[in-house]
């Protein structure tokens, strides 16, 4: 991901065709050190190629990934019993809560 991030920001530089040195150059001025090897298949994947054409193409394939909102919207139907029972744990909570505040005083702070 490092590597595409550097070319795209040569290429919004101005730098429609960075070369392997340039991407060096923009991950060594933030102390990141390059794999040639990772280095020369991005750049073999994205060279002589339109920047706005692999990104459309990109966001057509995440179009198609399915992103986990179906699921929760799926189970939603039948949760009126459990949205009481829940609001029921809370009001016994904040009681709770309140009778243990009055106790954790005792008079006197720690810090006093």
């Amino acid at each position: 991901m490092r590597y595409v991030a550097a070319y795209l920001l040569a290429a919004l530089g101005g730098n429609e065709n960075p070369s392997n040195s340039d991407i060096k150059n923009i991950l060594g001025s933030v102390g990141i050190d390059v794999d040639d090897e990772k280095l020369g298949i991005v750049m073999s994947e994205l060279k002589g190629k339109n920047l706005e054409e692999v990104i459309a193409a990109g966001n057509e394939k995440l179009a198609s990934v399915p992103s986990g909102g179906a699921v929760a919207s799926s189970g939603g139907g039948g949760g009126g019993a459990d949205a009481g029972a829940a609001e029921e744990t809370k009001e016994e909570a904040k009681k709770e809560e309140s009778e243990e505040e009055s106790d954790d005083d005792m008079g006197f702070g720690l810090f006093d």
